[in-house]
């Protein structure tokens, strides 16, 4: 199958502007700025195949949204190439506008003065979606998003969860082979965020659109995104899936084990022991996910096993335990 987005060896250097220490002080720095350079992508490929949904994870300043807008064609490459739908995405922006949908979780593209059904029409105009083909997306998209309670009230009077939603309808309205999110659930409630990644997972599934989406709130990964590659100082650290990302940052799955009583010297195959005493035992098991059964079946013979919890650590504390090596590194 043919990627419908592909980097290759693709950098973004930026040039900042630095004070510099010297006699001539601040009126040097004025008259004679220096600048050096800032590499916010650094050498980064990957495919992304049609009707995947993939996260696009990384710290602040990790050179997330600066890719973003190389594939969505606002900024061009410094070095390496971009294809999107087989473009290049600058050099044919408009082209590129009419198959891909935009959320930027800060800025908005509703009008802001005027209901939300007349920003889907000028939406609908500006992208010349034919009339039979907008009837049928905003139907399907209003029901989808819970958006006809508020679909005729001016943009300005939504709620942050309201006008999300009708963000990302819009994007949707005419039909794009993908769609980009830049923190789209940023300073959502708890509901709103349950309706959008709901929703995204759906478009997904149904409609196989390819997703992209960049995020701080790892739970939208875990919900939405199969696959997600993982970025930092614009260099590419990870790839692949969620137990895979177990596996290379060394997170471990975590059994609690609580008997009757007093078991005495317990030991698992493979498995190593992290504590506990009296009647509770907790180790760290292998990362070749074994079946918990095979695991339970070293148990000596007349262990009155009472109750057994396994911990799978999430993405966050993946992420932060690396993170946090890292830094004492």
């Amino acid at each position: 199958m043919t990627a419908i987005i592909r980097a290759e060896h693709v950098a973004k250097i930026f040039r900042q502007q630095v004070r510099r220490s010297g006699m001539l002080g601040p009126l040097k720095d004025f008259v004679m700025p220096v600048t050096r350079p800032v590499n916010a992508v650094d050498g980064i490929s990957f495919d992304i195949e049609p009707g995947e949904a993939v996260g696009y994870l990384g710290p602040n300043g990790a050179g997330k949204s600066t890719m973003i807008k190389m594939l969505t064609g606002i900024l061009a490459p410094s070095a390496g190439t971009v294809s999107v739908l087989g473009r290049n995405p600058q050099a044919q922006r408009v082209l590129n506008a009419r198959q891909i949908g935009v959320v930027f979780g800060q800025r908005t593209q509703l009008w802001w003065e005027l209901p939300l059904i007349e920003s889907f029409e000028l939406h609908r105009r500006m992208y010349r979606v034919p009339a039979s083909v907008y009837q049928r997306n905003r139907a399907d998209l209003v029901e989808m998003m819970e958006l006809s309670a508020f679909i005729e009230r001016p943009v300005r009077h939504l709620s942050l969860g309201q006008r999300m939603r009708a963000e990302i309808a819009m994007a949707l309205m005419h039909d794009p082979k993908i769609l980009f999110l830049d923190e789209p659930t940023i300073g959502l409630d708890v509901v709103a965020k349950d309706v959008v990644r709901k929703f995204l997972s759906r478009i997904n599934r149904e409609r196989g659109t390819t997703i992209i989406l960049t995020t701080h709130d790892l739970q939208d990964i875990e919900e939405i995104c199969p696959r997600l590659i993982m970025v930092d100082d614009g260099k590419l650290l990870f790839d692949g899936t969620i137990a895979a990302l177990r596996v290379t940052f060394g997170a471990r799955r975590r059994l609690t084990l609580e008997f009757a009583q007093d078991p005495g010297h317990v030991e698992l195959d493979r498995a190593e022991p992290a504590g506990g005493e009296g009647v509770q035992r907790l180790f760290l098991l292998p990362d070749d996910q074994r079946p918990l059964l095979h695991i339970l079946s070293a148990l000596k013979a007349g262990a009155d096993l009472r109750d057994v919890r396994l911990h799978e650590p999430g993405i966050e504390e993946i992420i932060r335990t690396h993170y946090q090596s890292k830094v004492s590194a």
